[in-house]
């Protein structure tokens, strides 16, 4: 059965390459461009995992982490901050407001499809 990837990032070329790599792999993916709309489609498309960017127009990627491992529903789902902040404070951060791990931009295909598979070991 093919993996549901929820992809939350504000910037065209960078959810570009996220759906490159991602569905190259065989990932069914789903795209967010805020962080309402990451709770939104959270709620509502039932993802396997989400990667989260920080830095989102409205309310920022923390805080879409926060709501979403707030709903018990949705609790489970790993999240993944893909993001440009890159300093060990930053990863305390996001780990802090409920990211299960983290990928610091620019990141390889490689590396991200790595730790995609950490969490969907069974997928594509």
């Amino acid at each position: 059965m093919t993996k549901r990837i929820l992809i939350v990032e504000d910037q065209e070329d960078n959810r570009k390459i996220l759906r490159d790599v991602l569905s190259r792999a065989g990932y069914d993916l789903i795209e967010a461009f805020n962080g309402e709309d990451a709770v939104r489609l959270a709620q509502s498309e039932q993802a396997d995992l989400i990667l989260m960017d920080i830095q989102l127009p409205g309310i920022d990627g923390y805080e879409a982490t926060r709501r979403i491992k707030a709903t018990i529903d949705l609790r489970s789902i790993p999240i993944i901050a893909v993001t440009s902040y890159a300093l060990s404070s930053d990863e305390a951060q996001a780990r802090a407001a409920g990211c299960d791990a983290y990928i610091a931009k620019p990141f390889s295909p490689r590396e991200l499809l790595a730790r995609v598979r950490e969490y969907l070991p069974d997928a594509a």
